[in-house]
C-alpha cells in the first residue's frame, strides 16, 4: 500500500476483515507499524493469540466493552457502547495526528455510518487528516462521500459459503 492511500473492502460478502488483516500482516512483514481498531464486532479478534504474538508490529484495539453484537444490545447498553466507540474514533484521530503507525485499519467503521453512530462527514474528516498513514476501511455499505476518497475499493461478494469443520 502506498503512503497515505485509502483502501476499502465493502459489500455483502464474507472476508472483508480477513482481507484487511491480510494486508496488515503484509505491511508488518515489510517493517511497517500497524494499528487495527475494530468496531461492531462483539468479541472480535481481541483474544486472538496469533495477533497478540504480532505485537508490537500489529496492535489490535477494541473499545467496545460488550461481547455481544451491537444490534443485540438494549438501548441503554447501546448508548454506553456508542461512548466507547467514540473513544475508538478519538484514538484513531490521535494515531493519525501523531503518526504512530504506517497503516491504520478501521475494521467495520463503515457500519458506524450506516447505523448513524457516526456522521459520514466526521469519518471523511478523519480520513482527510491521515497524512502519510495508509488506511483500510471495512464495512458492508459504502457511502459515495467516502468512496470518492479511496484509492482502491473492493466489493466483496460471497458466491458460496461452507462452514469449516
Amino acid at each position: 500500500m502506498a503512503k497515505g492511500s485509502i483502501c476499502i473492502y465493502s459489500g455483502e460478502g464474507r472476508g472483508k476483515s480477513s482481507a484487511a488483516i491480510g494486508k496488515a500482516v503484509q505491511a508488518a512483514t515489510e517493517g511497517r507499524r500497524v494499528v487495527i481498531i475494530q468496531f461492531l464486532k462483539g468479541k472480535g479478534l481481541e483474544d486472538s493469540e496469533f495477533l497478540k504474538r504480532m505485537e508490537p508490529d500489529i496492535r489490535l484495539f477494541r473499545f467496545e466493552k460488550s461481547d455481544e453484537n451491537f444490534e443485540m444490545l438494549s438501548q441503554e447498553k447501546k448508548k454506553e457502547e456508542i461512548a466507547n466507540i467514540r473513544n475508538g474514533l478519538n484514538y484513531a484521530r490521535k494515531v493519525l495526528a501523531t503518526g504512530e503507525c504506517d497503516l491504520l485499519v478501521l475494521d467495520e467503521v463503515l457500519g458506524l455510518v450506516e447505523k448513524d453512530i457516526v456522521d459520514g462527514g466526521e469519518l471523511k474528516e478523519i480520513l482527510e487528516n491521515r497524512g502519510e498513514t495508509g488506511i483500510i476501511l471495512t464495512g458492508i455499505n459504502l457511502p459515495d462521500s467516502i468512496c470518492i476518497l479511496a484509492d482502491e475499493v473492493s466489493k466483496i461478494e460471497t458466491v458460496k459459503f461452507k462452514v469449516w469443520e
